[in-house]
């Protein structure tokens, strides 16, 4: 018994040193995703401020960010978000300062990959993006090793299949992607219609304001001009 269980709690430590995946515990005040591979939202960055978010992956997984600024806010003239991505050891893996972008690369170390939204260009105004980022895994040592062991005791029918099934799911993700940046797109037109609606709102509630205090005024003018005093003598 005490050599089975010694068996165990190395294999364990094993394990534990070559994935060298984080306890929950450590992240769980920190406000960290994990459990998925992809996720998508909105958010507002302030003005001059900074939102960083962190993601989970593997080693020798394709990680992807997409952004693109909806609106902004407040006295913002500048629609250009500065985003980049940091590796676990702090090392900048892609920076763009767009107002659409689309960063894509490998990861090659096993951690928390950091992603920051800076409105650093606008100090007075506020701005809305829409984020969507994930990993993509085409598969790991162990997972190919099992697909080997698999195909000596499956038949090549059972092995086609299982790889058409691994392209479509593949096609459906990318098909997602393409879905969620034609959404982003929706979104920024709607907001702009949104703006270009509240714009000619209050612009035509003005020229009408004004409109009619100029007939105001000429009437007062005009009645100035056609008074006459009752206390002096007319002809």
């Amino acid at each position: 018994m005490l050599l089975n269980a010694l068996l165990i709690l190395s294999s364990s430590q094993l394990v534990w040193s070559r994935k060298s995946e984080p306890v929950l515990n450590e992240a769980a005040d920190a406000g960290l995703f994990r459990g998925s591979d992809k996720y998508d939202f909105a958010i507002e960055v302030p003005a001059a401020g900074t939102e960083c978010f962190w993601h989970f992956a593997h080693q020798s997984g394709s990680f992807y960010l997409t952004y693109m600024v909806q609106w902004v806010t407040g006295m913002a003239n500048d629609h250009r978000l500065f985003v980049t991505v940091n590796s676990p050891q702090g090392v900048l893996m892609a920076s763009q300062n767009q107002v659409v972008g689309q960063m894509n690369f490998q990861t090659e170390v096993t951690g928390f990959y950091r992603m920051c939204l800076g409105n650093h260009n606008n100090q007075f105004g506020g701005i809305r993006v829409f984020v969507n980022f994930g990993v993509i895994y085409g598969g790991s040592e162990e997972s190919k090793r099992e697909a080997e062991e698999g195909e000596k005791v499956l038949n090549s029918t059972l092995a086609g299949i299982e790889e058409s099934v691994q392209k479509l799911q593949n096609q459906i993700f990318h098909m997602w992607r393409h879905y969620n940046f034609a959404r982003m797109r929706k979104g920024k037109d709607h907001y702009l219609l949104l703006s270009n609606f509240n714009y000619v709102t209050w612009w035509s509630v003005t020229q009408s304001l004004f409109i009619l205090l100029s007939g105001y005024l000429q009437l007062l003018v005009l009645k100035r001009l056609f008074h006459t005093d009752s206390s002096r003598p007319q002809c």
